[in-house]
């Protein structure tokens, strides 16, 4: 039998409803396929039942990573590798369709990772991805709401983010404490050109530091209270930082590139 491990933020999907809602939220047949932490291939069984051209598993737990090597297949490729480490972009020239049950302890810094490698081309089509409600939860925000902050704003720059439902602990075994959520990523045409990702990522930090207080400290800290700036995008420094939509603050990362250019 195989044990999770805690300290891999381990809970192994075993619900055959939730497997088959998740295979059918994208094309599998002929298309190359990612499963980041497939566990104990649950859920790589059904996908390669839908005729993938090839499968690539990245899986860090060793013990894991030598199990999935039953599954006999020569579709299938198996990294027994830390995703956070790992180079997506050297898998293939194609599109990658993504699926992943993320860790619940890195599940915000491999998407975040994710994003900010991102080159003009992305190396992915889709992204079928599971993490703790609460998480998601923030994924989703919109502005104006509690819920709303830095891995909203950094998540909408680069992708179109569909929320396809909850999932009950009773899905999972063991049994996490929380509920999780699943959610569909796919790539934006159209995004707002930031040359540095890490600039939106300070912005933002700088900004939500001090989320129960007006905009005026966080703007004069990196503005220096530039009154252009403030009149060219209409800012109002009474708002709080949950106040300003995504384009805001795409625009103040934009301005602060081109002030130290």
């Amino acid at each position: 039998m195989i044990r999770a491990k805690k300290s891999l933020g381990q809970n192994f999907l075993i619900d055959k409803n939730i497997i088959d809602k998740i295979i059918n939220i994208v094309s599998i047949a002929n298309n190359e396929i990612l499963e980041v932490g497939p566990g104990t291939g649950n859920l790589t069984k059904e996908i390669l039942r839908n005729n993938p051209s090839k499968m690539y598993l990245v899986e860090k737990d060793t013990f894991l990573a030598e199990s999935l090597k039953e599954i006999i297949d020569e579709r299938v490729k198996i990294f027994n590798e830390d995703i956070l480490k790992f180079d997506e972009n050297s898998l293939s020239e194609n599109k990658i369709k993504v699926f992943g049950n993320l860790p619940y302890n890195v599940s915000t810094e491999i998407l975040s990772t994710w994003i900010t490698n991102l080159k003009n081309d992305y190396w992915f089509s889709d992204l079928v991805l599971m993490f703790q409600k609460e998480v998601a939860d923030r994924i989703i925000a919109q502005f104006n709401t509690s819920a709303y902050g830095r891995l909203s704003i950094l998540a909408n720059w680069r992708l179109n983010i569909n929320k396809v439902c909850d999932i009950s602990p009773e899905s999972f075994s063991p049994r996490p404490k929380i509920q999780s959520s699943l959610i569909h990523f796919t790539p934006k045409k159209k995004f707002a050109e930031i040359k540095n990702p890490k600039n939106l990522e300070k912005i933002t930090r700088i900004f939500f530091s001090h989320r129960r207080k007006m905009l005026k400290k966080p703007f004069n800290q990196l503005f220096y209270g530039n009154t252009d700036l403030l009149n060219k995008l209409n800012l109002d420094l009474n708002l709080r930082p949950q106040n300003l939509d995504f384009d805001t603050y795409y625009k103040l990362t934009i301005e602060y590139e081109r002030l130290r250019s």
